[in-house]
């Protein structure tokens, strides 16, 4: 099980990624709001465990950001917000499960294990429909191609997972940065475009194609 943890309190999140690593899980983390987005995209979790109170962006604001984004992974919200007013607010922004500081590490697990059983029954319904024979595989992010995987190197696939998520549509070179580069601040603004040529490249054996906007950024259409 792939567990995304955003939590800043360091103690806290050491203290819960050794509990979850040693019960076999592989944990990720991520301390900050503003990268939070970006690295759950990156991720591909299978539940998230996220704090409310964040450096940066509210933990609230990355969860609606995320659902508004598309992004289906089951969420457990941890926080020491604690009125029922805020497990309301939490809930209705899109998450799953509501948990509030301290809290029993045990309890803690189950719920995490019935989240990632709830979002792997659900995973197999919500693949993507597909797009010129492309389409993504809902459990574990593969691209696939007339039902043939894909190998792509990661920045290339999180490239094309990005625009295969809205064709038709232009993504900014921005948000793509932030989605192929998650963890590079110091990344030139030209590097998207190399990797777009490389994607592009690959694509040449698909009915796919890669356009790139002058000022806008980069859509995937159908080759007329």
């Amino acid at each position: 099980m792939k567990l995304l943890l955003i939590e800043d309190n360091p103690s806290m999140l050491t203290t819960l990624q050794r509990s979850f690593e040693r019960r076999g899980m592989l944990v990720q983390t991520c301390t900050d709001g503003e990268r939070a987005l970006a690295r759950w995209q990156a991720a591909l979790p299978d539940v998230v465990l996220l704090d409310l109170s964040l450096p940066g962006r509210d933990g609230l604001d990355v969860l609606a950001a995320a659902r508004a984004e598309g992004l289906r992974t089951p969420v457990l919200v941890i926080t020491a917000r604690a009125t029922v007013g805020d497990r309301i607010l939490g809930l209705n922004t899109g998450a799953d499960d509501y948990l509030t500081k301290p809290f029993d590490l045990d309890e803690l697990e189950a719920r995490v294990r019935a989240l990632a059983r709830r979002g792997a029954a659900a995973g197999s319904e919500r693949d993507t429909e597909g797009f010129c024979g492309l389409r993504v595989d809902a459990e574990s992010g593969a691209v696939y191609h007339q039902g043939r995987a894909l190998e792509l190197p990661p920045r290339e696939h999180a490239l094309l997972r990005a625009v295969l998520a809205r064709p038709g549509q232009a993504v900014t070179k921005e948000r793509l940065s932030e989605l192929v580069f998650p963890d590079e601040s110091s990344v030139q603004p030209d590097a998207i475009e190399v990797v777009a040529y490389r994607l592009r490249k690959r694509l040449a054996g698909t009915a796919a194609r890669l356009v790139t906007l002058r000022g806008l950024g980069y859509l995937l259409k159908a080759e007329s």
